[in-house]
């Protein structure tokens, strides 16, 4: 298999950046560039000389940051809130529901766990188990499966932070119909899958992953149902009409997704996101996505050729940018220890290793990943 532009990464978008040839660890953190590095030390910079003007310039980053992120989702800036994790998104969503039941994946990240557990300690939405089908993924079938008429959301990750297997949103969609939520945590695929983010009705993403936007940076997108349903039990004063009006009186929640909004986030974190948003924009996520694909398909190919067993799915439709794999007879760790020896960057799990390409990662690094797997057989 051979990727467009197979020395380098994506033209108009790698040279952007200058991780170190070997990182594969995107999906644990992806390393900024040199632009969002930039508008960091931009905006520190002013606002260490700071006068009359500077905090309401440096707070123009917000909305900017909001509308680059509704242009990505394929929505407008007034459905769209800036966050600074996914996990605060999420607790927004759990304890915004009023009562009934979540289908809530078995084998999901923690941070889509944790929220829904915490809403049942309250009174408020139950979370229930989802059993995912025999390949161990989560399709439309097995949520079928599972529905019952007190199930009132479902929350499912867009991209398995595991195998890197994507969720068909459209799928879902279809089968819980338009009366009850869709919750998607879209950490490992907004940016780099170009998948229906319309089709969900709360979309919450943090940006230090494959965004490259580093940490504190993120943001949440709510449908008009999610906005009917939801209730903003974590909104604070900024997430209100007339914030900025100190008058002693509890204002009426902000009519769009501004609700969910607490106090004001760091501009300087919004100028990173900012920046980040809109050089994926530049290149565009289709562009981002093929050149992922056919890493991905690579290091497949390599890990296949040293003996691996690929957890991850080997049909492009149905994956994103993670590799999953194990070496038969040999400790993930081991695995691990060789692939450091040869300069690559890999998670690692107590049962497999995960590989995590981008859009700038060259071809050298699948030869890397090659030999370290060829010096253990």
């Amino acid at each position: 298999m051979t990727a467009p532009h197979a020395t380098g990464g994506l033209p108009g978008y790698a040279e952007h950046f200058e991780e170190p040839e070997g990182y594969l660890d995107f999906a644990r953190y992806g390393p900024p560039s040199r632009d969002v590095l930039a508008a960091t030390a931009e905006a520190l910079e002013r606002s260490a000389h700071a006068d009359q003007d500077t905090v309401n310039d440096l707070m123009r980053a917000e909305p900017r940051a909001r509308e680059a992120a509704a242009r990505l989702a394929g929505t407008d800036a007034a459905h769209t809130v800036l966050l600074p994790n996914t996990s605060t998104g999420l607790f927004h969503a759990a304890f915004g529901l009023p009562a009934g039941t979540v289908l809530v994946p078995a084998g999901e990240f923690p941070a889509n766990h944790y929220p829904w557990r915490r809403s049942a300690e309250l009174g408020r939405a139950v979370p229930r188990v989802l059993e995912p089908d025999a390949r161990g993924r989560i399709t439309a079938d097995a949520v079928r499966a599972a529905l019952t008429d007190d199930v009132v959301a479902v929350s499912v990750s867009a991209v398995d932070f595991r195998t890197g297997y994507r969720a068909d949103l459209a799928a879902l969609r279809e089968v819980i119909g338009q009366d009850r939520l869709l919750v998607v945590d879209a950490i490992q695929g907004f940016g780099v899958a170009d998948l229906p983010w319309a089709a969900a009705d709360v979309v919450v993403a943090g940006g230090q992953k494959w965004l490259r936007a580093s940490w504190a940076t993120g943001f949440g997108i709510l449908s008009d149902l999610a906005l009917d349903r939801l209730e903003p039990t974590l909104g604070g004063w900024t997430g209100v009409e007339d914030a900025g009006v100190f008058d002693d009186v509890e204002h009426p929640p902000a009519p769009g997704a501004q609700r969910w909004s607490t106090t004001n986030l760091s501009p300087v974190t919004a100028a990173a996101l900012a920046t980040a948003l809109e050089l994926v924009e530049g290149v565009g996520v289709p562009a981002v996505e093929a050149h992922i694909r056919a890493r991905v398909g690579q290091f497949i190919d390599a890990v296949r050729s040293c003996g691996g067993d690929v957890l991850s799915p080997t049909d492009p439709a149905e994956r994103a940018g993670i590799v999953s794999f194990r070496l038969p007879g040999t400790d993930p760790r081991h695995v691990a220890k060789a692939l450091h020896a040869h300069g690559v960057t890999p998670s690692v799990r107590t049962d497999s290793v995960r590989l995590s390409a981008h859009a700038s990662t060259r071809l050298a690094a699948v030869d890397r990943v090659r030999a370290a797997l060829t010096s253990l057989r």
